[in-house]
């Protein structure tokens, strides 16, 4: 392994990571060395994932937090910092989408999203990184080092119809990061978005849905398969690292091409 590469040493917190991509990074910085923190809104999943990073031979720490509310995460930090150490990877994982049209039409038979809707999903996709990086945020750059990664979604780059606040939210993720990473660069910090494409969780999908998912939705995507949430977390090891000391600012497309549809 390149040293360039190796996190050992290293300490990262990855909120929303009781399954699917957060799952993902959190086990991959673990297999690259890093110590790791997870956060989950229920106790159950951060514990499952926490003890796999364990089974990897590095320390893993669960917590239940809402990641989208200053005063949940501001409560969590002490406890975060005292028992993961210092810390230098934040991965802000949190996401979740509810398909809805913005209005009703004579011919529009789709659920219309209500305003309560819409502030939820801006909250955990947008508001989300904002409080992660608010709340630890001081700790980085009284330290000037740090590696901060929002994780976006190809919606940020291609929008689709009925799904105007998940793309809005993504789409202002995209230039939190780049806003931020220039605030931030002074004190050595970079700040970094990872905007994955089809990455369904096979663990909450029961064989028949894979299956059929395999079939009707992989071949559109140009490489003809979805991608693996481990395949998210080697690029969080990569931003995360030495390799990446010169990026800064940047969101990443890891969607097996589908962004160029």
């Amino acid at each position: 392994m390149l040293s360039d590469f190796d996190l050992t040493g290293r300490t990262a917190l990855v909120t929303g990571a009781g399954r699917g991509i957060g799952k993902g990074i959190a086990l991959a910085l673990a297999e690259a060395g890093a110590d790791v923190g997870v956060t989950a809104l229920g106790d159950a999943n951060a514990a499952r994932v926490a003890q796999e990073v364990t089974a990897l031979g590095r320390c893993g720490f669960d917590w239940a937090a809402d990641g989208t509310r200053v005063e949940a995460m501001a409560d969590l930090a002490a406890r975060v910092l005292a028992e993961l150490g210092p810390l230098d990877i934040l991965v802000n994982c949190i996401g979740d989408s509810i398909r809805g049209a913005v209005a009703s039409g004579p011919e529009n038979a789709q659920r219309v999203m209500t305003e309560a809707d819409w502030h939820t999903i801006i909250d955990i996709n947008l508001t989300q990184a904002f409080v992660g990086c608010h709340v630890f945020g001081p700790h980085f750059l009284e330290r000037r080092r740090g590696c901060v990664i929002n994780v976006s979604s190809f919606a940020a780059v291609r929008p689709a119809a009925q799904m105007t606040a998940y793309a809005a939210a993504k789409a202002g993720l995209t230039r939190f990061t780049e806003s931020l990473a220039l605030e931030w660069a002074p004190y050595g910090v970079r700040v970094n978005a990872i905007a994955p494409g089809s990455f369904p969780d096979r663990e909450q999908l029961s064989a028949e849905v894979w299956q059929r998912r395999q079939e009707t939705d992989a071949p559109r995507i140009p490489l003809g398969r979805f991608g693996m949430p481990r395949e998210v977390g080697l690029l969080a090891v990569y931003l995360s690292s030495e390799a990446a000391s010169y990026v800064t600012g940047q969101t990443i497309c890891i969607d097996g091409g589908r962004t160029l549809l």
